[in-house]
């Protein structure tokens, strides 16, 4: 296991330094110049080349891009990415706030997902094609297909068009006020899970009706075990694999698809700061939040190897 968690982590360190590369170059190769739009919007379009020339040398947009990648790495090891052009302020005393919120959010939803998921998923996988089995299909495939976005503008219009209410606006720090921060992040997570227990709930029927098959299952069954010890011990635990796997992975698509639904719900998240730093161009914000959330997804990753590792020793590299 120990081999084992050390190549995973000699992975995790080029995967990291590569997104940085990445945003950083995509960062700079698209249109628009910050200096240029930060003289619009404090001068009114009114000003000189000279000015726009002692901007972009404050900003260090100037200098050759190999020199300002290495500068910024350097001040990212040490935490800090740089002061926000549209803030003016630091960037990580924007987000401290922030990033809290958007776990939570993703946290709940997976929660939610995983909870509504598993379960439907083993039922129909225990009675396949019976009624149970088709309305979960039914509305599994309705989770899939309908995007995120368009769940929470239909929950939404749901909840003033049923009730004439909606959630409280802003974020109550959960420890502070339990109910209030509940009424505003239940929704929102559902808006989230909705698409995630799905795609659970269909992975986990799937695996659940190859394990069912398998010799050892009909072997427990002579043996005199319970049909629910059965299914728990031996079923279950064999199919959780999969089920993991696509778990990992939607909780890292979480991360990307708070972006709009925290603009929706008015969320004071990651995702509504990236919205607003694209439209004000703030580079140097929009990077921070997207390494963020890139090392946030490959983070994860990692823990599902290693716990792949830890559940079946059988994948473990020699």
């Amino acid at each position: 296991m120990q081999q084992y968690t050390i190549k995973r982590l000699g992975l995790f360190i080029p995967t990291i330094l590569l997104v940085t590369v990445i945003v950083f170059v995509i960062m700079r190769w698209i249109p628009g110049d910050p200096a240029l739009a930060i003289l619009e919007d404090e001068g009114g379009g009114s000003y000189t080349q000279e000015d726009l020339a002692r901007l972009r040398h404050e900003l260090g947009t100037d200098r050759p891009m190999v020199v300002q990648y290495a500068d910024w790495m350097g001040d990212v090891v040490r935490g800090d990415f740089g002061d926000s052009l549209w803030f003016n302020a630091p960037v990580m005393g924007e987000l401290k706030e922030r990033i809290p919120v958007t776990i939570e959010l993703a946290v709940m939803a997976i929660l939610m997902a995983m909870v509504v998921a598993i379960p439907l998923g083993v039922m129909s996988a225990i009675k396949p094609d019976s009624w149970l089995d088709l309305t979960a299909r039914l509305t599994t495939l309705m989770g899939i297909a309908l995007p995120t976005f368009f769940t929470g503008i239909l929950l939404m219009l749901f909840l003033v068009w049923k009730f004439h209410w909606l959630p409280p606006l802003g974020y109550e720090v959960l420890w502070e006020n339990p109910l209030l921060n509940m009424q505003q992040m239940i929704f929102p997570a559902l808006a989230l899970a909705a698409y995630d227990m799905s795609f659970i709930a269909r992975v986990t029927r799937s695996a659940m009706m190859e394990i069912l098959r398998e010799d050892y299952m009909r072997t427990a069954r002579a043996k005199g075990l319970t049909e629910t010890v059965v299914l728990a011990r031996h079923g279950l635990k064999n199919a959780f694999l999969p089920v993991l796997t696509i778990s990992g992975w939607q909780f890292g698509r979480l991360f990307g698809g708070t972006i709009i639904i925290e603009t929706i719900f008015l969320v004071p998240g990651m995702g509504r700061i990236l919205i607003e730093s694209i439209g004000h161009r703030d580079y140097v914000m929009i990077q921070a939040v997207v390494v963020i959330i890139g090392l946030s997804i490959v983070t994860i990753n990692l823990l599902i190897d290693l716990l792949y590792g830890w559940l079946d020793p059988r994948i473990r590299y020699a």
